[in-house]
């Protein structure tokens, strides 16, 4: 459970210094158009797909025991997740940056590498599942306490 979070305050310091980059990046370059640039949206996603999603993981690990009914599909989800989250998230920051430095962003193995990170926070989408569903079908829920 510490994995999960420690992983989750290290994608929350992410998500905040890429907001703090964004910031000083576009006004560093002068750069007003929002829309033209993924860099906007790295701050978000890692908060949200690394962040919040890792404490809601941590939640569902308190609560079924993820990782003692299911170990090899909670490993498989927390590195391919982990992974995913990492690779969207900093080719989002690399596209971006290049779109606010004014260079060409638009290279087929960036969109590919990003493309790999999609198709991981996917994989890891489905491990998740099949993790819970198997604590699930083996009862393996822990009761809350009475007051």
């Amino acid at each position: 459970m510490l994995r999960l979070f420690y992983t989750s305050f290290s994608f929350g310091i992410v998500g905040i210094l890429s907001g703090l980059y964004y910031r000083e990046l576009t006004k560093a370059h002068h750069f007003t158009d929002r829309s033209a640039s993924q860099l906007g949206l790295v701050h978000s996603h890692f908060l949200v797909l690394g962040f919040v999603i890792l404490l809601l993981v941590l939640a569902l690990e308190k609560l079924f025991s993820l990782s003692g009914v299911a170990p090899k599909l909670f490993n498989w989800f927390f590195w391919t997740w982990t992974i995913g989250v990492a690779i969207t998230g900093g080719m989002m920051a690399v596209k971006g940056s290049l779109v606010v430095v004014g260079a060409d962003a638009g290279s087929a193995a960036l969109s590919g590498i990003a493309g790999l990170g999609h198709i991981c926070l996917t994989a890891g989408f489905v491990l998740l599942f099949l993790a819970v569903r198997r604590a699930l079908v083996a009862g393996n829920v822990r009761s809350a306490p009475r007051a």
